[in-house]
C-alpha cells in the first residue's frame, strides 16, 4: 500500500487529523538547518580563506588569458591608433576626441570576444576532453532544486518527473532526493501545484524522494528561495543541483556533475553548458540557433581563460551546500533600488564569494545533457533583459568589495558593459552623425584663436576608414564563422543542422536577421540602463516561455518610438549626406522595420515554415534527446487531465484527500498566528465575512486576498462553507 493509498485510508478513521494524513505523505523532509550568515562586502580575511587540497595546473590557463586578454589589448591599441589617425587629418576636436574614444571602449568588447572565440575554436578543435565515465555508485546524497515562480504547472511537473525517471536508469536514483521550490503568488496556480505535486507521487508510487514547499512571501526573490531550502533542509544534503523553472538535463549530465563534486573536494560550483530547446517562433528559433551553433565556441573560450576561477549562471549547476551556506550569504545593498537593496543577479556574487573563501568555479562546456528555453519574442526578450540589466548594473556597488579574485571582478565587469555598451553604440552614432553635420553645413573655423602656423582643417581619411571599418567588421563577425566552421568539422552537428548547405543558408540568415534587429536591441537596452541611472526599479514578473504571440497593439506601443526615430534619421541622413545614409542603412532599416520585425518573428507559423524549410535547425530538434521527448509527451498528458481544468478552491472542499493535504502542508501550522495579520488577510476575512454566497465572496477577493485566504484555515473553511448560486466555472469567470 502506497503512502497516498494510506493517506486515503486514514481520512475514514474518525479520529485521524490533518497533520497525521500530512505525516504520511510528507511534502517535505524534516529539517536539517544550516546557519547561512550574511557576508561582508567591505571586510575580508584573507587568513580566512580555505587552503586548496589539491595543486591545478595553472600554465595553460596563463597561456590562455595571456592571449584572449593581452590580444584583446593589441587589437583595441592598434584600432585606437587607426580611428586617431582617420580624425586626425588637420587636427583633432572636442567631438573628434569623443569619438576616438566612443570607438576605443566599444572596439575592446569586440576584440575580446573575437580572441575567447579564437581560443575556444582551438579548443573544442584539439584539446576538448571526452565526456566522463559514469560511476557504479555515489558516496554522498545530492538534492535536486528547481525554483518555481508562477509557471505553468504541467510543464514544470512533467520536466521533472523526466529527469527523475532518466536518473533512475542510472543505478544511482537513491542517492538523489528532488525539490520543487514555490515561490508562487497565484493563488490559482499555487493550487494547481499542489494537485500536480500529488498527481506525480501518485503516479511514481513514491512516499519520499520527490518534495514540493511553498513560501508564504518570496522574500529575496529566487536568490532567497534558495536560502529558505539551505537553511532549513540544506543539512541533508552534501551537494545540490539548482535547475530554473525551464531547465533540463539528463540522468548522466547530473550524475557525472555529482561523481565531479566528489572526486574534487576543492570545487564549490560546476557550472554546465545549456543549449535551447523547444522553441518554434522565428525569433526564438534564430536565438536556439545561434547558441547551438556559436554558444559552444563561446563557452570554451571562457571556460579556457576562467580555468576554476569561474563564474555561476544561476542554474544547471551543482554546488557544495555547505561551503555555500558558509560563505554565499548574500547582503542588502544600502540605499533603494534599482541600485541597492535585495541582490538581483546574485549568481555571479555567489560564483565570486565562494572564490573568496577557496574554493573551486569551473565549467565543464562538452558535458552535454544540459537544456533550458528562451523567451519566444523579441519583447519576452526585452522584459527579461530589463531585470538582468538592472542586476548588473548593481554589481557596480559589488565590484570593489574586499577580497575577490581578478577573474571574478573581470565576470563583473563583462555583465556590466553587455548593457553598457548599447548606449555607448548609440553614443558613438550620434557623434559620428554630429561629425557628417558639422562638415556638411557648419561653416568651419580654419583660424582658430590660438595662434598656429596651419589651419585646422575638418577633414578623415576616407581610406583609413574604410579599412577600419572592414577590420571591425571582420572582428564582429569571425566568432559567427568560426562557430560555423566548427559545425561543418563535426559530422553529427553538420548532418543534425541539415546538411552544410543548409547550414550555412542558416548562419547567413542569422548574420542579417541579428544586424536588423541589433538596433532596436540597442535602444531598448541602453533605455534600460537610462531607466535605472534615474533611479526606477523594475517589477519581477514570470517569463513568458511558450510559444504564442503578443497583441500588434503592444508590439506598435513597444517599437513606435523606435520606427520614428529611423524615419527621422533617414531623413536628417538624406539632407545631410546620400553616403551618411549608405554608412547608417543596416540601423536605419532595421529601426524603420522594427514592428514588422518584433511581429512577424514572434509569430508561430513563421517559425515552422522555416522548420519545414529546414532552416535554423538544430541536431537536438532533428534528433530529439530522449529525455526532452518524454518530458514533452508528459506536459501533454498533463495538459489534458480534467482536474487542470476545473475549480481549484472548490477542489478543496470536494475532494477530502486534497483538503486533507492541503492544510496538513500549510507552512507554519493549519492556521495563522495569533497577531499575524496583514493587510490582505484582513481584506479576505471581512469579504468572506460579508459575502452571502460563495460566488459572491470569490468575485470579491483579489488574488492577493485569495493568497492570504488559503494560508488560513478557518477562513477557507469559512468559505468553502458558504453556499454555491451558480456553477464553479460561472463563478470563476466573474473574478477579475
Amino acid at each position: 500500500m502506497d503512502a497516498l493509498t494510506k493517506a486515503e485510508a486514514a481520512l475514514r478513521q474518525p479520529r485521524v487529523t490533518e497533520l497525521s494524513v500530512g505525516s504520511l505523505f510528507p511534502c517535505m523532509p524534516p529539517e536539517a538547518p544550516l546557519e547561512m550568515p550574511t557576508q561582508s562586502l567591505s571586510e575580508f580575511d584573507p587568513g580566512s580563506r580555505r587552503k586548496q587540497t589539491r595543486r591545478s595546473p595553472w600554465a595553460g590557463v596563463l597561456l590562455a588569458r595571456l592571449f584572449i586578454f593581452g590580444g584583446g589589448f593589441a587589437l583595441t591599441a592598434y584600432g585606437a591608433y587607426e580611428m586617431y589617425e582617420v580624425v586626425a587629418v588637420g587636427g583633432v576636436t572636442l567631438l573628434e576626441w569623443a569619438l576616438v574614444i566612443l570607438f576605443v571602449a566599444t572596439f575592446s568588447w569586440i576584440a575580446l570576444a573575437f580572441t575567447n572565440a579564437i581560443a575556444g575554436f582551438f579548443w573544442l578543435l584539439f584539446l576538448a576532453p571526452k565526456p566522463p565515465a559514469l560511476p557504479a555508485s555515489l558516496r554522498e546524497r545530492t538534492a535536486i532544486v528547481m525554483p518555481i515562480y508562477n509557471e505553468a504547472p504541467a510543464r514544470i511537473f512533467s520536466a521533472l518527473q523526466a529527469m527523475y525517471e532518466d536518473v533512475e536508469t542510472s543505478g544511482v536514483g537513491a542517492s538523489f532526493d528532488w525539490f520543487f521550490l514555490s515561490d508562487t503568488t497565484d493563488p490559482d496556480v499555487f493550487l494547481a501545484e499542489e494537485q500536480a505535486f500529488i498527481s506525480l507521487r501518485q503516479r511514481l508510487g513514491l512516499t519520499g524522494q520527490i518534495y514540493y514547499r511553498h513560501r508564504p512571501k518570496n522574500t529575496n526573490r529566487k536568490a532567497g528561495n534558495i536560502e529558505d531550502f539551505v537553511t532549513r533542509w540544506g543539512g541533508r544534503y552534501e551537494h545540490m543541483v539548482v535547475l530554473d523553472a525551464d531547465s533540463l538535463m539528463t540522468g548522466r549530465s547530473i550524475v557525472a556533475l555529482a561523481a565531479a563534486m566528489e572526486d574534487d573536494p576543492d570545487s564549490g560550483i560546476i557550472q554546465t553548458l545549456p543549449l535551447i530547446i523547444n522553441r518554434n517562433t522565428l525569433f526564438a528559433r534564430v536565438q536556439q540557433f545561434a547558441a547551438r551553433i556559436y554558444g559552444p565556441v563561446i563557452a570554451a573560450g571562457v571556460s579556457v581563460w576562467m580555468g576554476r576561477e569561474g563564474n555561476y549562471w544561476g542554474h544547471n549547476a551543482i554546488i557544495r551546500t555547505r561551503a555555500f551556506a558558509a560563505h554565499c550569504g548574500l547582503p542588502t545593498l544600502r540605499g533603494r533600488p534599482p541600485f541597492g537593496g535585495h541582490i538581483l543577479s546574485h549568481d555571479f556574487v555567489e560564483a565570486a564569494l565562494i572564490l573568496r573563501a577557496g574554493y573551486a568555479v569551473y565549467m565543464l562546456p562538452t558535458l552535454g545533457g544540459s537544456f533550458e528555453e528562451s523567451p519566444p519574442s523579441l519583447i519576452d526578450l526585452s522584459a527579461r533583459d530589463r531585470r538582468w540589466c538592472q542586476g548588473n548594473l548593481q554589481h557596480l556597488r559589488v565590484l570593489p568589495a574586499k577580497g575577490f579574485r581578478l577573474a571574478s571582478r573581470q565576470h563583473f565587469v563583462t555583465g556590466i558593459m553587455a548593457y553598457v555598451s548599447s548606449p555607448l553604440w548609440m553614443l558613438q552614432l550620434f557623434v559620428g552623425i554630429m561629425l557628417v553635420l558639422q562638415a556638411s553645413y557648419i561653416r568651419p573655423e580654419y583660424f582658430t584663436s590660438e595662434f598656429t602656423l596651419f589651419p585646422a582643417w575638418p577633414r578623415f581619411d576616407a581610406a583609413r576608414s574604410l579599412s577600419l571599418f572592414a577590420l571591425t567588421m571582420t572582428i564582429l563577425l569571425l566568432p559567427k564563422f568560426f562557430g560555423l566552421l566548427l559545425a561543418l568539422i563535426q559530422g553529427r552537428t553538420r548532418r543534425g543542422s541539415g546538411g552544410a548547405v543548409r547550414l550555412v543558408l542558416s548562419t547567413l540568415f542569422e548574420i542579417v536577421m541579428s544586424a536588423l534587429l541589433a538596433p532596436s536591441m540597442m535602444l531598448i537596452q541602453a533605455g534600460h540602463v537610462m531607466h535605472f541611472v534615474f533611479g526606477f526599479d523594475t517589477g519581477w514578473d514570470p517569463q513568458r516561455r511558450d510559444d504564442g504571440s503578443i497583441p500588434f497593439k503592444a508590439i506598435v506601443r513597444r517599437h513606435r518610438s523606435h520606427v520614428a526615430m529611423g524615419v527621422i534619421t533617414l531623413i536628417a541622413g538624406f539632407l545631410i549626406s546620400p553616403s551618411l545614409v549608405a554608412w547608417m542603412s543596416p540601423t536605419i532599416f532595421g529601426l524603420i522595420l522594427a514592428i514588422f520585425l518584433s511581429w512577424s518573428t514572434g509569430l508561430l507559423n513563421v517559425g515552422l515554415a522555416f522548420r519545414r524549410a529546414g532552416l535554423l535547425l538544430t541536431p537536438e530538434e532533428q534528433s530529439k534527446p530522449p529525455l526532452v521527448a518524454r518530458a514533452n509527451d508528459l506536459a501533454q498528458q498533463i495538459e489534458g487531465d480534467p482536474a487542470e481544468d476545473g475549480s481549484r478552491l472548490a477542489a478543496l472542499s470536494d475532494d477530502a484527500k486534497f483538503w486533507a493535504l492541503h492544510v496538513a502542508w500549510l507552512p507554519g501550522g493549519q492556521s495563522r498566528r495569533t497577531g499575524d495579520i496583514s493587510p490582505e488577510w484582513a481584506l479576505a476575512e471581512a469579504k468572506v465575512n460579508q459575502a452571502e454566497t460563495f460566488d459572491e465572496a470569490l468575485s470579491w477577493l483579489k488574488p492577493k486576498e485569495r493568497m492570504a485566504l488559503l494560508q488560513d484555515r478557518r477562513l477557507l473553511e469559512r468559505l468553502l462553507g458558504l453556499p454555491r448560486s451558480r456553477s464553479m466555472p460561472e463563478a470563476l469567470s466573474s473574478v477579475g
